[in-house]
């Protein structure tokens, strides 16, 4: 049993991590062109609901340093409507710009998203695979507490919740890494069918900067 300091330790390096990177996000003007090179497997990154692509440039950077050209889809903006109604533009963006053999790189919210481009989307064949980290695959009981649709829509009777459960023809193709202790998701991120990565810490948006993300990046951007 995880010790409750050490818990509480987690859920305040989480929050400063966060904080820290959603105010760089505001203030940031990198145009997201300048990650389009590389010869490397092709990159779309999916962010969490009410973040950017820009709240996940640290990994986005050390994705493109790797050779990866790294695709963001602004016009999910702070990624607040629906599952599917994302997953229509990331599959629009797909077609958009004729990519193939794509590894999606999503968080939180954005794994549902992908496993919908990957299951239900038009689309789905331009994906080989996805890594999904600190996503809510079973939804969080702790949605049921707020009114707004952007978060009520993570309850794990959610229809689109139990649509995307329903189906697992996709699971194989996806490795979800996830924290031994997540604030925002106390079901976990573990998906049956998929490569499931636990990781020796805690948190939902620290561990994106986790050495072990990028380590399962490589073996996907490998993998045929």
């Amino acid at each position: 049993m995880t010790n409750p300091f050490q818990i509480a330790w987690w859920w305040a390096l989480d929050y400063a991590y966060a904080a820290l990177w959603q105010t760089r996000a505001v203030v940031d003007r990198t145009d997201p062109e300048r990650y389009l090179s590389g010869s490397a497997t092709p990159v779309v990154i999916v962010p969490g609901v009410y973040e950017t692509w820009r709240f996940m440039q640290p990994l986005i950077q050390h994705i493109h340093g790797e050779g990866h050209p790294v695709h963001v889809i602004s016009l999910l903006q702070y990624n607040a409507t629906p599952v599917h109604e994302a997953a229509l533009l990331v599959g629009d963006y797909l077609k958009r710009n004729d990519l193939h053999d794509v590894v999606l790189v999503a968080h939180s919210k954005g794994g549902l998203i992908g496993k919908y481009v990957m299951t239900f989307g038009s689309e789905a064949s331009r994906v080989r695979a996805m890594l999904a980290i600190a996503a809510p695959f079973g939804g969080s009981r702790y949605a049921r507490w707020f009114l707004g649709p952007s978060v009520r829509m993570f309850r794990p009777e959610d229809q689109t919740i139990i649509a995307l459960h329903a189906r697992s023809d996709a699971d194989a193709r996806i490795v979800s890494v996830y924290g031994r202790f997540d604030p925002h998701i106390p079901e976990g991120s573990m998906l049956l069918g998929a490569k499931n990565v636990e990781l020796d810490t805690g948190g939902h948006f620290r561990v994106l900067a986790h050495p072990r993300v990028m380590a399962e990046l490589a073996a996907l951007a490998t993998q045929h």
